[in-house]
């Protein structure tokens, strides 16, 4: 074990500084074109370009020629000169800001000399896609190319067709890169356009400054983020894309920070590590603030101040916000209340000046965030590799004292731990008692879902706590019952005004007022048999009355009458009765006959 920690200085290095910290050579090239000389001039190109150029700059970047609106001659001679840089490097990078187009399936950059009158003439006076891939070519890690160029082709309502059946299409075509470890960005997915967005500079080219040089941050994942901002900032109108392939390490255009490693001769070590674990695990300013007291210096001591940056900076963005949220409130509220035109004037540049701060601090704290993180995984990576140190769970020898931190925390503690970060996040609703149930599970599952993680559900584990902790706000959408809306992170009830009523959309919806009805008499309804019995008992009375009145005559001794169904008279002189049988309509009883 001594041995092991004798080359703990020279086991980091290897480690922590091996691929990220000694990330060799970068340089950049930024092209941007917006003075066309036969097309309008485009907005944002230079803008961009000047954006671009100064975050590779300021990320450390050993070269980064910055051009902008080239003639096609002066272009080619640049990226001639820019190959000659790159034969050294490890990364490098072609940013191009202005029209491309593209033309029976290759892309090409347009150059602000270009005329463009027939489909050919992008040939010659257009710049090919594969003319900067050789330019990039000689890079050794990594040849990323970004793209924002995905425009309108503003030759093509002009341009005269040599051949019907060439293919001149919207944005720039899918592109596989033939060259190994070899990326292109671009700002719209093939086959679609972008947009210049409402500001200086395009909405791409904002989520690239934000992202792409974030230290220790995988390109791949730097672009996922860029695109996530690029669907939030348009609407879900334009996605960035990108085409190639890396390996599987990760690859940083920007190294994290180095963690200086002093040589451990303290025969404690294994009890610095495990109080740093205790204080990861309670993750709050206090238990940090305790672990430098006992432990100032060393290499735990350098990773618990990454941490403590790291909460500074949590705590001074959620500050920003919410004087970014105070501004926008009294900006609105002097706006609503018509006041003077100076007045609102001040709101609104405090506001913008706000927001400003917001998105500063934003940045540090995602750049932090990452370097912690990144040190924290280095640091997993280095125990896993040490199979004579100390597991974590480890009991503490006699007379080490760690009663400053927290005693170890048990299965119930993490847990809890767990339910209350989840619940930080909007994905538990339930009360954080430690019990790790159905419900607890449900929750981190839910996490998982919406935060597109993988973790165990089964069990609340350390990797669980860190990975929701890493999450600064909601996670899980906010769910109401049918009468409320979310409003932030709880439901308001929904109140309709007079004459409108919650419909099933839970939206508010006019009242159906009910028309008033005529009372109409009642009618009687019938069945077929009772108007068949009432027709036979009819019949079978007008059969009966036949009879008894001519039985009555007969009986009276005087004239006889003659009944039908219809009425009675007496019977004509000369005549008299003969009974025939039946009776009812149409076939009388009685007949009488005349001699």
């Amino acid at each position: 074990m001594r041995s092991l920690l004798g080359l703990c200085p020279l086991f980091l290095a290897l480690l922590f500084g091996a691929a990220p910290a000694l990330a060799g050579k970068r340089v950049a090239l930024v092209l941007a074109n917006s003075s066309y000389q036969y097309a309008p001039s485009l907005a944002n190109p230079v803008n961009d370009g000047a954006v671009m150029a100064k975050t590779l700059k300021d990320a450390g970047f050993e070269i980064v020629e910055s051009r902008h609106d080239l003639s096609a001659l002066e272009t080619r001679r640049v990226l001639r000169d820019f190959a000659d840089a790159t034969r050294d490097a490890d990364i490098a990078v072609v940013y191009y800001a202005g029209h491309g187009i593209e033309v029976e399936g290759s892309n090409y950059l347009i150059p602000v000399d270009a005329k463009l009158e027939r489909d050919t003439d992008v040939y010659d006076q257009g710049l090919s896609l594969d003319r900067v891939l050789v330019a990039v070519e000689p890079a050794k890690q990594l040849r990323l190319v970004i793209l924002d160029a995905c425009r309108d082709n503003p030759f093509g309502k002009t341009m005269k067709r040599t051949v019907v059946s060439r293919g001149i299409g919207r944005g720039l075509a899918q592109v596989e890169p033939n060259s190994p470890n070899t990326l292109i960005a671009y700002s719209a997915k093939a086959g679609f356009t972008a947009q210049d967005g409402d500001g200086a500079n395009s909405p791409f080219t904002m989520a690239l400054s934000k992202h792409l040089t974030t230290p220790g941050l995988d390109v791949r994942r730097a672009f996922g983020f860029v695109r996530d901002d690029v669907l939030k900032s348009t609407g879900n109108k334009q996605e960035p894309f990108v085409y190639g392939s890396l390996g599987g390490e990760d690859v940083p255009l920007v190294p994290v920070k180095a963690v200086a490693a002093a040589p451990v001769t303290n025969p404690q070590a294994a009890d610095i590590r495990r109080d740093y674990e205790l204080a990861l695990q309670v993750g709050n300013r206090p238990a940090w603030d305790a672990f430098l007291a006992q432990h100032p210096d060393g290499f735990y001591a350098n990773l618990a101040k990454l941490q403590v940056e790291k909460i500074g900076a949590e705590q001074a963005h959620a500050a920003a916000t919410e004087k970014a949220k105070q501004a926008e409130a009294e900006r609105d509220r002097l706006a609503a209340l018509g006041a003077q035109k100076d007045a609102q004037a001040r709101a609104a540049a405090d506001a913008k000046a706000a927001e400003q701060a917001q998105l500063a601090a934003q940045k540090a704290k995602e750049q932090v965030q990452q370097q912690a993180a990144a040190a924290e995984q280095q640091r997993v990576n280095l125990a896993a590799a040490a199979p004579g140190a100390a597991p974590a769970s480890t009991p503490s020898p006699a007379g080490t004292s760690v009663a400053s931190l927290t005693p170890t925390t048990t299965p119930v503690d993490l847990s809890r731990l767990v339910q209350t970060e989840l619940g930080r996040v909007g994905c538990f609703s339930g009360q954080a008692d430690g019990n790790w149930n159905t419900t607890s599970r449900r929750s981190l599952s839910q996490f998982n879902r919406y935060a597109g993680t993988r973790l165990d559900v089964k069990v609340a584990s350390t990797d669980a706590l860190d990975t929701v902790k890493s999450k600064p706000s909601r996670v899980c959408p906010l769910v109401c019952e049918h009468g409320f809306r979310a409003d932030g992170d709880k439901c308001t009830k929904i109140v309709c005004r007079e004459g409108y009523a919650i419909n099933d959309d839970n939206a508010c919806e006019k009242r159906r007022v009910a028309k008033p009805t005529t009372a109409k008499p009642a009618t009687a309804k019938r069945d077929d048999g009772d108007e068949r019995s009432a027709r036979q008992r009819r019949q079978a009375g007008g059969a009966a009355g036949i009879a008894a009145a001519a039985s009555a005559g007969r009986a009276s001794g005087g004239v006889q009458i003659f009944c039908n169904g219809g009425s009675c008279r007496p019977v004509n002189r000369g005549c008299h009765l003969e009974y025939r049988g039946g009776g009812g309509p149409g076939n009388d009883a009685n007949a009488e006959v005349c001699n």
